[in-house]
């Protein structure tokens, strides 16, 4: 009898305790595309990417080779309209959907650039259907040749992807001309 009062203080101390804490796997609790990026490992060696997928909501570009995430690029800067599909030359939208790097300009006004292949087929139709251009000369590119050094605040391009002046000098080292980008949402 003695022995089951010294266990009640015991049982009635675990009764009033909370349950351990719920472990929760945190890249589970991230946006999609920031769980692909904490899958990076820095030690990853290589030498080109061959895919770029780009969240305008985020403001984040993964580069993938090998179909394995390699390098993060945040704080993307876009057209001063960046929400929605760019449909019009003159809109300030950046492009959403397929593309593909075709081709670089180091003579840039925007300290080095890559073409976007904007606009496509279906960019073509939709535009002239309202008997417009859809525009183009969508980039990846760095400031302003101008800006003696930082980055212009905010969204300032008028469809275009621009990251500071270091980062354009990787892509345009990594990124070979036909890599396909992705542009979402």
């Amino acid at each position: 009898m003695k022995r089951r009062l010294s266990l009640l203080p015991l049982l009635a101390l675990a009764a009033c305790s909370q349950p351990p804490p719920k472990v929760v796997d945190a890249p589970s609790v991230l946006p999609p595309l920031e769980r692909e990026a904490a899958r990076i490992m820095p030690e990853r060696r290589f030498a080109h990417v061959d895919y770029l997928l780009v969240d305008k909501s985020e403001r984040m570009m993964i580069g993938y080779a090998g179909g394995q995430p390699v390098k993060v690029w945040r704080g993307l800067q876009f057209g001063d309209r960046p929400q929605g599909h760019k449909r019009f030359e003159g809109d300030e939208r950046t492009p959403e959907g397929r593309y593909v790097i075709e081709g670089r300009n180091p003579g840039s006004a925007y300290h080095l650039s890559l073409k976007v292949s904007y606009p496509n087929r279906a960019d073509r139709a939709y535009a002239a259907q309202f008997g417009r251009s859809p525009g183009g000369d969508i980039f990846l590119h760095g400031q302003p040749n101008a800006l003696p050094f930082g980055r212009v605040p905010g969204d300032w391009t008028d469809g275009c992807i621009a990251f500071s002046n270091d980062e354009i000098e990787e892509l345009w080292r990594i990124v070979p001309d036909g890599t396909v980008i992705e542009i979402r949402p």
